[in-house]
């Protein structure tokens, strides 16, 4: 009897030590549920997802209170709370689901600790230029914009800042760069074919058509002296003698369906190149020639590197938190909390 009471003794502390000998294992959070099914669902899932979501209490500097904004011409201290209601305000629509406010909240956040760590704006951490950093507004143009939905909208908000408080992403124990845009036409973009190259910034698939995007679509029609004119502009080494029907030559497309390269007058053009030069909403387009006019039929929106906001938003509605949509478009990084 002694004996039998002895081993039961020694297994219990044996249940209770064994974790404590693992110091070396990450921690992470619960297991993010199953999305129902629906449009998410039916994308396929990259194998760089995992069910679980990677978290930790401590993988990087700390979040600092406040932020210096450069802000028309001169560096303004703000409380980093008020700085991102600003932010995602201006960024994301505030009728999203509050999962995708949340996602938004904590890239914005991350994408501010990666640009004050770049030191390029000198005594700013960050700027509120779009192109540049990311969009800010302040409480006027908010109740400007919204109207009578700016409590509503302002309380929402608030709320995803709050509730996400000191999160960012963090990888290799530093801020990402948590680049984010409006819509993707399937897939998201390799960070490698817009800028350099990130491990987390890689093509994964994202759920927007259509039907869940308002001006999915667009199209951009140019006469045969506007396209030729325009590529000459940048390309003067463009051939474009003969037809214009014979101007096109090979497309190439890259793993997100986007447009690699296309030959234009002898000359092979990057997609961003084509983008830029005629203002497209994105690189996920098509061009044709017909009736002496040439056609870009265009879809999403955006230059298509990690979260994509609508997707995101559909993301939330199916079921997803924003754990689990923010480890979705930036693989491999850590939530730090």
């Amino acid at each position: 009897m002694k004996k039998t009471v002895l081993t039961a003794y020694v297994a219990l502390l044996l249940c209770f030590l064994m974790p404590l000998a693992r110091p070396d294992r990450p921690m992470r959070s619960a297991d993010a549920p199953a999305p129902p099914s629906g449009a998410a669902e039916a994308e396929p899932r990259p194998a760089a997802v995992s069910p679980s979501v990677p978290a930790a209490a401590a993988d990087g500097p700390d979040t600092p209170g406040t932020v210096h904004v450069l802000l028309d011409g001169a560096v303004t201290e703000m409380d980093m709370q008020d700085y991102l209601l600003g932010v995602v305000a201006a960024e994301m629509p505030a009728s999203f689901h509050p999962e995708a406010l949340k996602a938004q909240a904590v890239a914005a956040r991350t994408f501010a600790l990666y640009c004050a760590a770049s030191g390029k704006h000198g005594g700013a951490d960050v700027c509120t230029d779009f192109a540049d950093c990311q969009a800010w507004q302040d409480d006027d143009a908010l109740r400007e914009k919204w109207g009578e939905h700016y409590e509503q909208y302002r309380d929402r908000i608030a709320e995803a800042v709050a509730a996400t408080r000191g999160q960012y992403l963090s990888y290799e124990g530093q801020p990402v760069f948590a680049a984010f845009h409006s819509s993707s036409a399937g897939a998201t973009e390799d960070c490698g074919q817009v800028w350099n190259p990130r491990p987390y910034l890689v093509s994964v698939s994202s759920p927007e058509t259509a039907e869940t995007v308002p001006n999915f679509e667009s199209r951009l029609i140019c006469g045969e002296l506007d396209f030729r004119d325009t590529v000459l502009s940048a390309f003067p080494e463009a051939d474009f003698t003969g037809g214009a029907e014979d101007w096109l030559g090979p497309l190439t497309r890259d793993e997100s369906g986007r447009v690699a390269t296309l030959v234009v007058g002898g000359v092979s053009l990057r997609g961003t190149e084509l983008r830029s030069l005629f203002s497209l909403h994105s690189t996920a387009f098509t061009l044709d020639y017909a009736d002496g006019r040439f056609v870009f039929t265009v879809l999403g929106s955006g230059h298509g590197v990690g979260m994509s906001q609508y997707g995101a938003n559909l993301l939330a509605e199916s079921g997803w938190d924003y754990a689990r949509i923010l480890a979705h478009y930036y693989p491999g990084t850590i939530l730090v909390s």
